[in-house]
């Protein structure tokens, strides 16, 4: 039994001198990086993706038309 509660008090020691200090930065850290929002380069991606998904969009419509008159019933196939 006394193993045992030095084992815990060890784990415990080691946790809080190592893993706790560790994770508090890292938390920070992405919290401050949430807050500032998205970067000059973040944006022209997010730009890039919503103009291709437009673009996409597009596209299926526009398949969806043509098959829609070349086989009226291609919905309804599973």
């Amino acid at each position: 039994m006394g193993s045992f509660f030095t084992l815990t008090g060890v784990t415990l020691v080691v946790f809080m001198i190592f893993v706790a200090p560790i994770w508090l930065i890292l938390h920070y850290r992405s919290k401050k990086q949430v807050s500032q929002g998205l970067s000059e380069t973040e944006l022209r991606s997010l730009q890039n993706l919503a103009e291709k998904a437009e673009l996409m969009a597009d596209r299926i419509q526009t398949l969806e038309s043509i098959l829609d008159a070349e086989a009226p019933n291609w919905r309804n196939r599973a």
